[in-house]
């Protein structure tokens, strides 16, 4: 090929020097017209088009390398002129693909900057030729452009410097806008590769690049959250665990999408908020989220390493500049040192931060800073991993430390020993311990690294050898403690103290002690080890005593040992199981591994004993583990030895207590766990806990608007759920209960609505059993008929009316109850609710309705028939309508208020007992108190003495460590108050319950389970302890309804004020509802808000208005922070709070400033630009809206979010008509396409079409549009990095109708580059005239 080619152009040039010289003494003054340059170019050409026309099409690209190798070989410039332009007429005449010359060209090794003139006809070819080119095709030629012109240097002599120039001139031609080359996008992207963000560009291109990238610094904008590197979460709150806190792992940087020049703090790494959510207590998983860590692929993260380091340096100034800090007693500080204690073994544990590496940046930091006053606690903190972790790690990991050691611990003399009576002073021997655990490390491993003791640590040591030797040791001091922490690592040293912690709550082998009930012993030992003894435990020492306790269960449980576990053992074991460093061997070996063995030991007592746990001492555990044991629940539920009152009642009182306890944002991503198999979280029976299920789902559905524009279940995670719950246990619900429901719920239950019995049908049948009972003679025959499986559930309603005729039960009675079981009495008491409203709702009242409740009390409180928290729950679960369900819920108060029984009870567990049980070393004592003066009867006991005649019953109790009637109450409670809410007839009855029941309150885990109903019904009582406003406190909770306190302006700058720092306690978060201060904060605020007698409507706009409105009270330097607070307040409240953010955003696109084209002549990039306008005092309201806009949408769930494609389409569609209204909503939603290409595509894709619907009606609307080129790269980066083809459809018909020079900018988004526009036109003069010198060839 080469040859025949080499023949070709030499030909070529040879017959062309011939034609010139021809001509050259008559014409020498005179120019070919174009039409014969172009004759005398084609026939030239004539050769080489048949010899192409036989050159198979993958020879193509190699023949086109060697026709330019050929030319670059020339050194006459006019030779390569000419040459140049053969190829240029071959492009023209369509002989060659442009594509195929210009990569060619451009890939050519002669093409150098030092051939200035080679240089500058080669970049004046492929300016000539690549309008023929596609766009993809002009983008990989802009690459290499830049790349050759990079070679270019520094410095260069002027003289050549014009001939270098047409490489600009070609790069200029591409990245003009009005030639649309290609999508300027495309451009941009290739540019910014080359020059990130802070590089300049080649000097060669001037101010070329640098205009061009600032010409989309209007798309970048569009595409960012104002204020967003000042927008912080709340951990646990239900919109922290989403995609808009997510940042690189590697760079902590936010995952911006596109090569767009964005404003350069969001370049930057966001280490303040990822150090603000570390700071955090439970904030682990949301870091793992944000970094997108996961705990099965061990992998390092620097950055976060880095962050633990820096968060450690600042707990020591903070240790240092505390003004009454006390190394024996801590201070504020103190709570700062524990939390950083489980962030650090959690993220070495997993392997993404390394300890040695973590140490020596430490010593880094801290060298020449003088910062000894924490040294102790950082020892302590080190210590609780090393001691964990270094047998089965190399000792030169540890090592480090002793780097830290020699900086920290400066003294040539001995440190004194501390007052081993105060904890802290654990703390103090923290070093000593560490030099223990490497000593002990080296000499297992015959190492030669041993340190000897440092001098100034002597005296640690040898206290610690000198109480080692002491085999009598006591629990006065914190001695055990510390010979645990020491020698954890060394079993000879470790069995005596620790043994000593074992028998303590063990108890010995004699002592016996009663339980409440009957038959019910446990070994003697009441006093748990106190939290300061457990706190002052190394993570290691812990560990082992957990496993210590959870061997000797186990082994309890398969021996089937008659004497139960002691309290001090069970109480000591609920207070292990709140550390989370010990997760593994705690909760997740509570779940996985004792709760399973207890089960399959048939060890009833302890699995009564396990769940009581569960549900009365423990705190933050984390979802999974709920929902796991919830299905553990209901497969105990189904086996016939739980068939028992006792154990049977414990079941289904955890269960309720664990559906209501998830929170609104666990539900979706918990029970879409088990989608392939509901049927493992449900109950097969019990319709009460599948009602409350129900009741779950509605309230979270709602609370994170999971159904929002949506009217049907269908396709959702939850259809599978409900549809299996209405087989097992189908149900209706009341209407007045239905309207509170999302709207797809009630459409799924009017669907599938249940027939049920009529109150006529039911009083006929207890008639006719009653009749039964009476005529029936035989005893075993009325036991076998009424107890027997599948016969009407009517027996508690004959017992009813035994007493209302007889006032007296018999022996058969009794037996029949015994016989029907546990689990089928559910049934009955069901069938028993529904027969009481109707009993009630036909009462004659007055005497009669006496009678009524007094026998109804009788079969709680005397006859010990049913337990009063399972009839109230079934009848607070009933569905009745009108005046059936105002005399249901008026049983419920008379039941709960008119006899004393529970009232009394009440009063006095409130009064006796405090809810900081891990505070208290005598709760067995006053549990004991409280059950010899409140006995629990479980099995009919008052029926048994009051038949005749008495039967003498000794029913074998399992052991009752922390419940009652009050505490098994608590979950029945929150039903009962959101039932009477949902009627407004009887919502005045709930004050009245709350006065005389709602102290029980203070013992309810989450207080704030009455969030979800507080805006329908004032809760005073409740609110009364938690950290409401001064305001609210005067003027809120007195108001009277004919004089309402209506708040002003302040007020709500006050409250939001308060979130930073606010007046939240510091505290110990690992017993408290909240898992920090800052969900603290955001809780009691909403509360409080939803508690004022103001519609959600006006609360919302006042909150608006904080930031809105100028205030006195908003600092101007802080104003994001404050959007911030009203966008985690705003977002955390129910839908008409934060609706109507809408109404201003409408408000300001029909503004002037928006809709008059004269009314600001700026320009409107910077009239919306928050952030320099503030700054420069020129803010006006639009660009405020558009940064709250964004908070608050920053923080919404994507429920929320779901709202914005039917409010753009719907509401501000029809009114966007001007480029500033246009350029407005793309600002506003720009920014969130990313969170819903991420978590709801459909609603991208449908703003993406609006999108284009509203440039469409700005099009039609407007006679000029100035900001075509911004639009065109907003619209191409959405499809780009979101929508892709998706939408090409309906785009394409749109943009057809657009003026042609939109139609030629958006030409791209559909791939038909010539479709809209007639393709470019050649020159018809390709080269310069023909006047040719001599010697030119």
């Amino acid at each position: 090929m080469e040859t025949q080619l080499q023949s070709i152009f030499e030909d070529v040039v040879v017959i062309c020097a011939f034609l010139l010289t021809g001509f050259k003494a008559n014409i020498r003054m005179f120019m070919d017209t174009p039409e014969d340059e172009r004759t005398k170019l084609i026939s030239c050409l004539g050769a080489f088009r048949q010899y192409w026309g036989t050159l198979p099409q993958e020879s193509h690209e190699q023949c086109v390398q060697w026709i330019v190798r050929f030319i670059h070989s020339q050194h006459s410039p006019k030779r390569i002129s000419f040459l140049h332009d053969c190829l240029a007429m071959a492009v023209e005449t369509s002989l060659l693909p442009p594509r195929m010359v210009c990569v060619a060209l451009i890939s050519s090794d002669s093409l150098e900057w030092e051939r200035t003139q080679l240089w500058a006809l080669t970049f004046k070819l492929i300016r000539k030729i690549i309008g023929g080119m596609d766009y993809k095709g002009v983008r990989d030629l802009l690459k290499a452009v830049l790349d050759k012109i990079q070679t270019i240097p520094t410095t260069v002599s002027s003289a050549i410097v014009q001939q270098l120039l047409a490489a600009r001139e070609v790069v200029e031609y591409i990245l003009d806008r009005n030639a649309c080359l290609l999508p300027a996008y495309f451009a941009i992207a290739e540019i910014r590769k080359m020059y990130p963000e802070g590089q300049l560009s080649h000097w060669l291109l001037g101010s070329l690049i640098s205009d061009f990238v600032d010409s989309f610094r209007p798309t970048a904008r569009i595409n960012s959250i104002c204020g967003r590197c000042s927008l912080l979460p709340v951990v646990n709150n239900s919109g922290a665990i989403c995609n808009s806190w997510k940042l690189d792992p590697t760079t902590l940087h936010f995952p911006l999408r596109g090569m767009l020049p964005f404003d350069k703090d969001l370049f930057e790494p966001q280490t303040g908020l990822l150090r603000y959510v570390l700071e955090q207590p439970y904030s682990r998983e949301m870091v793992c989220n944000m970094l997108g860590l996961n705990k099965q692929h061990k992998q390092r993260c620097p950055v976060l390493e880095e962050q633990l380091v820096d968060l450690v340096v600042y707990a020591m100034e903070r240790s240092e500049t505390e003004e009454h800090f006390d190394a024996d007693i801590g201070g504020t500080s103190q709570l700062l040192w524990q939390h950083l204690s489980s962030q650090l073994i959690f993220f070495v544990l997993f392997q993404f931060a390394s300890f040695p590496h973590m140490v020596l940046s430490l010593h880094q930091k801290l060298a020449g800073r003088g910062l000894i006053k924490g040294r102790d606690h950082l020892m302590w903190v080190l210590l609780q991993f090393i001691s964990g972790s270094i047998q089965k790690n190399a000792l030169a990991d540890f090592l480090p430390v002793m780097k830290l050691f020699d900086l920290l611990y400066p003294e040539k003399e001995c440190i004194p020993v501390p007052d081993i009576n105060k904890p802290q002073s654990t703390h103090s021997f923290a070093m000593t311990c560490i030099w223990i655990h490497l000593n002990r490390k080296a000499q297992n491993d015959n190492s030669k690294l041993q340190i000897p003791i440092p001098h100034s640590l002597k005296l640690h040591h040898e206290f610690l050898q000198q109480s080692l030797r002491n085999k009598s040791l006591g629990m006065s001091d914190y001695k055990i403690a510390l010979l645990c922490n020491a020698y954890s690592t060394n079993s000879e040293c470790f069995t005596l103290p620790m043994g000593v912690l074992v028998e303590t709550i063990y108890g010995n082998g004699s002592m016996r002690i009663n339980l409440p009930g009957t038959n019910c012993m446990a070994s003697g030992s009441v006093t748990p080890l106190p939290m300061n003894l457990l706190d002052s435990l190394t993570v290691h020492a812990k560990m082992s005593l957990i496993h210590s306790i959870a061997t000797r269960v186990i082994k309890l449980a398969q021996a089937k040992s008659s004497i139960t576990l002691a309290p001090a053992l069970v109480e000591t074991y609920s207070r292990l199981l709140v550390y989370m460093e010990i997760e593994s061997l705690g909760i997740k070996g509570f779940i996985s591994q004792l709760l399973p063995n207890v089960f399959k030991s048939h060890a009833w007592g302890i699995l009564h004993t396990l769940l009581e746990m569960f549900s009365y001492r423990m705190h933050h555990i984390q979802p999974h583990y709920r929902v796991q044991l919830l299905s553990h629940l209901h497969s105990l539920a189904a086996v016939p030895q739980t068939n028992q009152n006792q154990l049977h009642l414990c079941v289904e009182s955890t269960a309720l207590r664990l559906i209501t306890a998830l929170g609104s944002s666990e539900v979706q991503p918990q029970f879409t766990r088990f989608l392939n198999d509901p049927k493992t979280v449900l109950s097969a029976e019990s319709e009460e806990l599948n009602r409350a299920l129900i009741l779950t789902l509605a309230r979270a559905t709602h609370v994170t608007d999971f159904f929002t524009g949506s009217d049907s279940i269908h396709g959702t995670w939850c259809k599978d759920i409900l549809q299996t719950i209405m087989n097992f246990t189908p149900h209706n619900w009341a209407s007045h209960t239905l309207s509170c429901f999302p709207a797809p719920l009630q459409a799924f239950f009017k669907q599938n609505n249940v027939p049920q019995e009529s109150r006529f049908n039911l009083k006929k049948n207890v008639e006719e059993e009653y009749r039964k009972w009476k005529s029936m003679a035989n005893e075993n025959d009325i036991i076998t008929h009424f107890s027997m499986q599948g016969s009407p559930p009517l027996f508690l309603c004959l017992l009813w009316k035994m007493l209302l005729e007889t006032d007296h039960i018999n022996q058969i009675g009794f037996r029949v109850l015994e016989r029907i079981g546990a689990r089928a009495l559910v049934a009955h008491v069901r069938t028993f609710a529904d027969f009481l409203v109707y009993e009630f709702s036909t009462s004659a009242g007055g005497q009669q309705l006496n009678k009524c409740i007094e026998i109804l009390n009788d079969m709680v409180w005397k006859y010990n028939i049913v337990t009063l928290d399972r009839l109230i729950l079934c009848l607070a679960m009933r569905s009745h309508e009108g005046n059936e369900a105002q005399v249901c819920y008026f049983i419920i108060q008379l039941l709960l208020l008119k006899p004393n029984d529970f009232r009394n009870r009440v009063n006095d567990f409130v009064k006796e007992n405090a809810p900081e049980h891990w505070l208290q070393s005598d709760w067995h004592n006053k549990h004991m108190s409280y059950h010899k003066k409140y006995p629990e009867k479980l099995y009919f006991e008052g029926l048994a003495d009051q038949v005749n005649p008495p039967m003498q019953l000794q029913p074998q109790y399992l052991p009752i460590y922390f419940g009652n009637v009050c505490l098994r109450f608590l979950p029945v409670f929150d039903i009962v108050i959101h039932r009477f809410l949902e009627l407004l007839p009887v919502s005045k009855s709930l004050e009245t319950l709350l006065d005389h029941l709602g102290g029980l309150y203070k013992f309810h885990d989450e207080t704030k389970a009455i969030h979800h109903g507080a805006q329908k019904g004032r809760k005073d009582r409740l609110l009364e302890r938690w950290c409401l406003s001064e305001t609210y406190l005067k003027c809120g909770m007195n108001a009277r309804e004919d004089n309402v306190w209506i708040p002003d302006d302040t007020y709500y700058c006050k409250l939001i004020g308060r979130l930073s720092p606010g007046p939240f306690p510091t505290c110990d978060w690992r017993f408290n509802e909240f898992p920090n201060p800052a969900a603290h904060a955001l809780h009691v605020t909403c509360v409080e808000l939803m508690a004022l007698a103001v519609s959600g409507k006006d609360v919302g706009n006042a909150l608006l208005n904080v930031v809105l409105t100028s205030q006195p009270l908003v600092p101007r330097e802080n104003i994001t922070a404050w959007m911030n607070a009203i966008g985690l307040v705003i977002t955390a409240l129910p839908e008409p709070y934060w609706i109507v953010l809408h109404d201003r955003i409408v408000s300001v696109i029909g503004s002037p400033v928006l809709t008059s084209e004269t009314e600001w002549a700026g320009y409107p990039f910077a009239l919306l630009d928050f952030t320099a306008c503030h700054q420069s005092y020129s803010e006006m309201n639009c660009s405020y809206v558009l940064a709250l806009a964004h908070a608050v949408w920053h923080h919404s769930s994507i429920g929320q979010l779901s709202l914005i494609p039917k409010f753009l389409s719907e509401t501000l569609k029809p009114v966007v008509q001007t480029e500033f209204q246009l350029l407005y909503v793309y600002h506003l939603v720009g920014p969130f396409l990313q969170r819903f290409q991420q978590e709801r595509t459909r609603c991208m894709l449908e703003i993406g079409v609006a999108f284009y619907e509203m440039l469409q009606a700005v099009d039609q609307h407007c006679q000029h549009l100035s900001y075509m080129d911004p639009i065109c790269d907003f619209l191409y980066h959405i499809k780009y990095m979101y929508t892709g083809d998706s939408v090409k459809e309906q785009v394409e018909k749109i943009i057809m109708t657009l003026r042609p020079a939109m139609k030629l900018r958006l030409r791209f988004i559909t791939h038909s580059m010539r479709r809209f526009t007639d393709p470019p036109q050649w020159p018809h003069s390709i080269s310069s005239p023909v006047f040719l010198p001599d010697g030119y060839l």
